[in-house]
């Protein structure tokens, strides 16, 4: 038991080799992963984008929608109507106009017991209306879904959204080739409202009962893809699709094509992430192009936030995108109309209408460097590993040699001396730190109520409260150092623990959220690898120095700071630092209450995984070793 392996572990040709190459080894699998992992976004290493599920039949839907004049008579009686409600949602407006339509109408209320505001309740309500299908027997459903934002909201106003799905449900009412039920449904409170009205369709509980989000007198079949409309204008310069949702939970690829499909069929510019195709994509150009929309996608995914209402569909199964539609001009590029827009959505709705079963045959797990090209599982898994390889090989390294330390000492006749190179001395060290990191992961709420106490923001005693928990663990290697444990060799059985625990990390967050594993991975690899005690206090404070660039609350702030940048980049530095301060401040916040919610997994993954394995790294790297 005191021993990591059997010392007598049989020494072999590979184990040997391994152990003396292992650090060119490392830097190469590193270095070519990330090159791989480039290369990329160039179009001979990706595909295109193609249909696996033939039922769609986008080519066989016939665009007949004509409504734009009854879109802006919607329209232009929603905005006087919403001069009347300049703070809430005009409910009575929203139910007679769906009544009208001869649609079974319903209003949906909810409740949010804010988790950190000392008691505060909000309150909302939803209004839908389900057009029944008259060739089918209610067992689906497609939801189209818009957000309701009032005048004053901070946010562009959906108006034209909530006037154009109005009019496609009039449209879509004097049809009858439906054999799945449509629900139309306006949200309240942004992913709030839209949270609680998929919990109370499906009788789940999220965020121990801090959201109550009521009971529903209608319900449709079971619900098969859902299309979010987020439309700021009468006329727009082009549709973005939005894909991400919630945790990097992505829809089915066929249903993203399908949308781009119909869009070209109907000429309307359509983007991913705002950024149309590069019309040379062979091209050097074309390849840095794909690759900064690639990785804007990634940056976007990361979060775990969703882009839109419809990431929040994703965890029960259904395929959903948000179309958003700004408002403007693209140069050399004529505006789309909103009878445009209906037709592309009544392609939509239509194609779905064909689908005999739920989304399954294409890709849950890909990226987008354009429009019509993808990233499958399969081609970015690779590089991903290589990247990541480089922990796995060095603690095999590590085992080797620890392993065959031992094995001298234990058979040295001279060595009266216990051996140090025990798994179960290390243990009270490992165990603390992840105690320690657990309780930062509960102590927001804490946090929050000891500030209102002393007359302080959420936001600002859950940053302070963090900030000053994460450095006094800064000084956890000289209160605790010799303490648990660790000795002159026992720092490489924590270091291999250590690295292990990274990369279970690295390869199980890479299945569920790629976009963050990757992140994780190529900010923590390589100072993973050079984690070491030094003899001397000027290589420990070197290596001390960029560990604390990976901590979980730094790394929050420079991605912060690189996102404010790029939008503020000619302010003065002491305003743009400032900035940054704030948006990191709301951003730990946003994260914690969306945990709390939503169930968003970011700042768990950063406090009950990252921080403990950091911690790991901290120790060994401040501890001095002779």
């Amino acid at each position: 038991m005191g021993l990591l392996t059997d010392p007598g572990v049989e020494r072999s040709r590979f184990p040997a080799l391994l152990e003396k190459y292992h650090r060119p080894l490392c830097v190469m699998l590193y270095v070519i992963g990330i090159g791989w992992f480039l290369a990329l976004a160039h179009n001979s290493l990706n595909h295109g984008t193609y249909f696996s599920e033939n039922a769609l039949l986008p080519g066989l839907v016939q665009g007949d929608f004509e409504g734009d004049t009854q879109v802006l008579q919607y329209l232009e009686s929603l905005k006087l109507e919403a001069e009347k409600h300049t703070t809430g949602m005009p409910y009575a407006w929203l139910v007679g106009q769906f009544t009208q339509l001869g649609l079974d109408t319903f209003t949906h209320n909810f409740t949010l017991n804010y988790p950190l505001g000392g008691g505060k309740v909000f309150k909302g309500k939803n209004v839908y209306g389900i057009l029944r299908a008259s060739r089918g027997s209610s067992t689906e459903a497609v939801v189209v879904s818009a957000p309701y934002r009032p005048p004053s909201s901070l946010l562009q106003g959906t108006a034209p959204s909530i006037a154009l799905m109005l009019a496609m449900a009039h449209f879509f009412s004097e049809q009858v080739y439906w054999a799945k039920d449509l629900i139309f449904l306006v949200t309240e409170h942004e992913h709030l409202g839209a949270q609680a009205w998929l919990q109370a369709y499906h009788r789940t509980e999220s965020g121990a009962g801090i959201l109550d989000y009521g009971d529903l007198d209608g319900r449709a079949g079971a619900i098969q893809a859902a299309i979010n409309l987020e439309i700021y204008g009468s006329q727009v310069s082009h549709i973005d699709v939005k894909v991400e949702g919630l945790n990097g939970q992505l829809p089915n690829l066929d249903l993203v094509n399908l949308i781009h499909r119909l869009c070209q069929r109907e000429t309307v510019l359509h983007t991913f992430k705002n950024r149309v195709d590069h019309p040379q994509p062979e091209t050097f150009n074309g390849w840095y192009h794909q690759f900064k929309t690639l990785l804007a996608m990634i940056m976007s995914q990361a979060t775990g936030v969703p882009t839109g209402n419809h990431g929040l569909f994703h965890r029960y199964g259904i395929a959903a995108v948000t179309l958003e539609g700004p408002a403007g001009q693209v140069r050399g590029r004529r505006m789309v109309s909103l009878q445009q827009l209906g037709r592309v959505l009544e392609g939509v709705c239509r194609s779905l209408n064909n689908l005999l079963e739920r989304f399954h045959q294409s890709f849950f797990f890909y990226l987008l460097p354009s429009t019509n090209r993808y990233i499958s599982i399969g081609v970015y898994m690779p590089p991903f590993a290589m990247i990541a390889g480089g922990v796995l090989v060095k603690a095999l390294a590590l085992w080797y040699s620890t392993s065959c330390a031992a094995e001298e000492q234990a058979q040295n006749e001279k060595c009266k001396k216990k051996t140090d190179y025990g798994l179960l001395g290390c243990l009270p060290l490992v165990v603390t730190v992840h105690v320690l990191s657990v309780i930062l992961g509960c102590a927001p709420g804490f946090m929050s109520s000891l500030g209102l106490r002393i007359a302080l923001q959420p936001e600002d005693s859950i940053f302070l409260g963090t900030s000053a928990f994460c450095i006094s663990l800064f000084a956890f290697p000289y209160y605790f150092g010799r303490q648990m444990g660790l000795t002159n060799q026992s720092w490489e059985i924590v270091k291999i623990f250590a690295l292990l625990e990274l990369g279970v990390i690295l390869f199980a967050s890479a299945v569920y959220n790629f976009s963050l594993a990757l992140i994780i991975t190529v900010a923590y690899t390589p100072i993973a690898l050079l984690s070491s005690p030094s003899p001397t206090l000027k290589k420990r404070i070197s290596k001390g120095l960029l560990l604390i660039l990976i901590h979980p609350v730094v790394m929050l702030f420079l991605f912060v700071a690189m996102d404010s940048y790029s939008n503020y980049s000619d302010i003065p530095v002491h305003k743009f630092l400032w900035k940054s301060y704030v948006a990191t401040k709301r951003a730990l916040m946003y994260s914690i209450v969306d945990g709390m919610i939503y169930s968003n997994w970011v700042f768990h993954v950063a406090t009950h995984c990252l921080l403990p394995v950091w911690l790991l790294f901290w120790q060994i790297v401040l501890y001095p070793v002779h």
